[in-house]
């Protein structure tokens, strides 16, 4: 969509919702726009009847098509709206869409700050957060693993068979993405499948995770964390599955010796999590999951390879869509080269 259209569409929208007098849009600036998914950026004044005027900063988040795997979009609302009424640092909600413009959407102030990983562990200007974010990494996760799944905000979101392992139940999910898609051997991934069978943790209580916890989805300042971000994939599973995921060797940008996002240590993660009021952590259960998120995220690249090379799919997409794809697709070898290193630690 064009963004006069869309600056239209949006404008009777908000007048509408706001039973406003009048409402005026600037600043419409497109941050992130994939095959599937567009965020856009604005200001909002509004003129309410009584003569009086507001102006609202907000993020417009929107499905062009659904994306596998991911939410619906008014989940995804209720979500935010859980978590930061459980003290979550997210943006507020503002609005959930309608049909108004063509696609599903939803409004939420905005934050602002920055989200570029490699200026977090490399610019001056941050080197305060680079000390701080670990610890506020994990007060984070306790606090959304603190959010009660029984509430109705949460009635969206598939629930775990009753007394299955969660451990189990994700292993088996991502292997059988991973016989489907596969079309050359990965004697790594075949091992670390192996691996991960023989030593299956106790499985969590289930509670909110939120899937894609780390480096790069939060918006940070000098001073550290500022917001979480997209949460299209959150689930109902065990807490260890984030606190493990955001040590994925993917996420450290090239300082592999600080496995929490290249800023920070394991241990350093857990003790602020658990202080922050989150469940005692298990540093064998953690470390499974961290296996399992290097193996997780290795399938993730083959599916981007996959998606690269079929054709019909990839002329689908931008150009700047289609290099993302190659970029991650040719990160395999990264994935095996980390599950290879991580098993023999714990021979």
């Amino acid at each position: 969509m064009q963004p006069q259209e869309l600056t239209e569409k949006l404008t009777a929208f908000l007048k509408r919702s706001h039973s406003a007098k009048s409402v005026r849009i600037d600043g419409l600036l497109l941050l992130t726009g994939g095959a599937s998914r567009q965020t856009w950026s604005f200001d909002a004044t509004i003129e309410h009847s009584d003569g009086r005027n507001e102006t609202f900063p907000l993020v417009m988040r929107s499905d062009i098509r659904k994306g596998t795997g991911s939410i619906t979009r008014d989940v995804e609302y209720e979500i935010l709206e859980a978590a930061h009424d459980g003290g979550v640092s997210v943006p507020k909600m503002h609005l959930m869409g309608d049909d108004s413009i063509g696609m599903p959407f939803f409004l939420m102030e905005r934050v602002e700050g920055e989200t570029i990983a490699r200026r977090l562990l490399r610019d001056d200007e941050y080197k305060e957060a680079r000390s701080a974010i670990t610890g506020q990494l994990g007060e984070a996760l306790a606090a959304i693993h603190r959010i009660p799944i029984d509430q109705p905000n949460l009635d969206g979101l598939d629930r775990p068979v009753p007394d299955n392992n969660l451990a189990e139940t994700e292993l088996d999910r991502f292997e059988t993405s991973y016989r489907a898609i596969t079309l050359d051997p990965h004697p790594a991934f075949e091992l670390a499948f192996r691996w991960l069978r023989r030593n299956l943790p106790p499985s969590g209580e289930p509670r909110l995770v939120h899937g894609d916890f780390r480096i790069g989805n939060v918006i940070f300042g000098p001073e550290g964390l500022r917001s979480v971000l997209d949460w299209e994939i959150a689930h109902i599973c065990d807490p260890m599955e984030d606190l493990a995921w955001v040590c994925v060797r993917a996420w450290r940008f090239g300082n592999d010796d600080l496995p929490v996002g290249g800023v920070g240590r394991r241990e350093d993660l857990w003790k602020a999590y658990e202080a922050a009021g989150g469940n005692k952590v298990d540093p064998a259960a953690a470390i499974w999951w961290e296996v399992f998120g290097n193996l997780r995220w290795g399938i993730i690249t083959i599916m981007q390879s996959r998606g690269f090379l079929d054709e019909s799919s990839r002329k689908k997409l931008s150009p700047g869509a289609q290099l993302e794809l190659a970029a991650i697709g040719r990160r395999t070898a990264e994935t095996e080269w980390e599950l290879l290193n991580l098993m023999d630690e714990q021979v």
